[in-house]
């Protein structure tokens, strides 16, 4: 496993990291190099956990991300960029029409921590709604869900029980089959916020 980033990305190099992302899928959607050069900031070099979320009117058009740091925090987010526009399973890839009205929110992990916990009564009580992103993982079947998805789902029931959807498994895993759960944190910036 990589070495983490450290500390926090500012606003201008996250404004550069939403640039970075955009011209990523501009040029692949043109067939053109891509235009933007990787500045000199230390961070952009530390390998680093991303994922990029792509939303349209508010619906999510696209996420992909990783959950290990194997790759520079730059070429993080140029490849998990495309994979959001272009290769999520749950979307047809995104066109040049489209591109004008996508909103990027770009998400660095931290490294992921097992959650110990006796029974589901236990679990619900030791996330923390609205920071925790969270792994769910059960036999050969697993998924995650950033922080930022508690937004959607706003009780620990309904977000672990879409969770366990997401990975294939019954909706009351969570609840029956004591399945390992590691969380994390994120540091999000959207390109409305930045």
């Amino acid at each position: 496993m990589g070495q983490m980033i450290t500390g926090e990305i500012d606003r201008k190099q996250a404004k550069k990291l939403l640039e970075l992302a955009r011209q990523t899928i501009y040029a692949k959607l043109h067939d053109q190099a891509l235009a933007i050069e990787q500045p000199e900031d230390d961070c952009f070099n530390e390998n680093a956990a991303t994922f990029v979320t792509l939303k349209i009117a508010g619906q999510l058009r696209g996420c992909i991300g990783s959950l290990s740091p194997t790759v520079s925090l730059w070429e993080s987010v140029k490849t998990n960029a495309l994979s959001s526009a272009f290769h999520d399973s749950r979307f047809s890839p995104l066109t040049a029409d489209e591109l004008k009205d996508v909103h990027i929110d770009i998400s660095i992990l931290t490294s992921p921590v097992d959650l110990v916990y006796v029974d589901a009564e236990d679990l619900i009580t030791l996330l923390r709604q609205g920071v925790d992103g969270v792994i769910l993982q059960y036999g050969s079947r697993g998924a995650t869900f950033l922080p930022q998805v508690w937004k959607q789902l706003p009780t620990a029931e309904l977000f672990l029980g879409h969770l366990c959807l997401k990975a294939g498994l019954s909706e009351n895993c969570w609840r029956e089959d004591h399945p390992t759960i590691q969380t994390y944190t994120v540091q999000s910036f959207a390109e409305e916020e930045v």
